[in-house]
């Protein structure tokens, strides 16, 4: 079995609390991807579950083991980084191999492996290259090599398709995926990008300054955000985010959220009149921007909008999310 668990798990840096006593449980084989801005503590939380950084406080159990005094080398996981981490003077073959080689396996059982990891990567023909003559998504899958080849319990990831650009990193995402079909083992993966995070993840766990704010399905993620911090940072573009009494008198005290696309042209219960400021064209249709009240909102309408036009923009209630103006919190 190779779940994770972390039970009240602290970090604190010069007595400033990075990560705020989480719990979390990773079910064996899952694909779990932590998710937030810079700075929020999920890089963090990953190097604690590897053994790169100590836990101020709490434990962590890898299976039924707790790994809080095991070096990383024996906890059985394998680490995937943000940099591919490969040595230069070295064939791919021999990057992928140099854990094993380190661990004095057998040459016969090192080759029998780097073939099947190069099978599984599409990197057959490029064993004999050196890293600088791959391209970059090849040579993040010479990394996610390495890692395979070690057949760990666990796979971390760190932001690994953050230094692509955007097409491959699609290619990417999906190339990940089959990879953990394949492989069935649990992958903890890291990233700032939500649609990364909505695309990937069998659970996403949101977090906010070193706290936890919702673990969930993607779908729930979206659907049924906790509080506006969720809310806000799913989604793109993200949640209008509305003083309740531009709209209704029954939303006194409230704050009211829509998402962009729920903001139509169609008839619906509240109807407002808008002047749209700036439009993003995405094809058959716009991003239109304009301001409600004080609040600066976003709806996706048909590509014939444009600048400086007037609008009636219709919601319906069923589509309205509320939240508590003081803690943000769903209501």
């Amino acid at each position: 079995m190779s779940d994770v668990i972390l039970k009240n798990v602290q970090k604190i840096y010069d007595k400033n609390v990075v990560i705020d006593g989480i719990d979390l449980e990773i079910k064996d084989k899952e694909f779990i991807v932590l998710v937030g801005a810079s700075g929020c503590g999920k890089s963090t939380i990953l190097r604690m579950i590897a053994g790169l950084e100590d836990i101020s406080g709490g434990e962590i159990l890898i299976g039924d083991k707790k790994v809080n005094n095991i070096p990383p080398k024996d906890r059985d996981i394998a680490f995937v980084f943000q940099s591919y981490a490969l040595y230069p003077h070295m064939t791919v073959r021999e990057n992928i191999a140099f854990g094993l080689k380190m661990r004095k396996v057998p040459k016969d059982e090192i080759e029998k492996k780097v073939q099947e990891a190069a099978k599984i990567l599409d990197l057959t023909d490029y064993l004999d290259r050196k890293p600088k003559q791959l391209s970059g998504g090849q040579r993040q899958r010479v990394a996610l090599g390495r890692a395979i080849v070690r057949n760990p319990k666990v796979f971390l990831m760190d932001e690994p398709l953050s230094n692509l650009d955007a097409k491959l990193r699609v290619q990417m995402r999906s190339e990940i995926k089959k990879l953990h079909e394949k492989l069935q083992t649990t992958f903890i993966y890291v990233t700032h990008d939500q649609t990364e995070a909505l695309t990937m993840g069998d659970r996403i766990v949101v977090l906010n300054k070193g706290k936890i704010q919702q673990v969930d399905s993607p779908d729930e993620i979206y659907n049924n955000p906790k509080n506006t911090f969720v809310a806000g940072f799913v989604g793109s573009p993200q949640m209008n985010f509305i003083d309740g009494e531009v709209l209704d008198e029954k939303y006194r005290g409230l704050t009211v959220g829509v998402r962009p696309e729920k903001m139509t042209c169609d008839n619906g219960d509240i109807k407002l009149t808008v002047d749209v400021e700036i439009t993003e064209l995405l094809g058959s249709e716009k991003i239109a921007y304009f301001n409600i009240g004080n609040s600066k909102c976003s709806a996706k309408l048909p590509a014939e909008v444009t600048i400086g036009k007037t609008l009636d923009i219709s919601i319906n209630r069923n589509d309205i999310y509320l939240f508590n103006k003081e803690s943000g919190e769903r209501v």
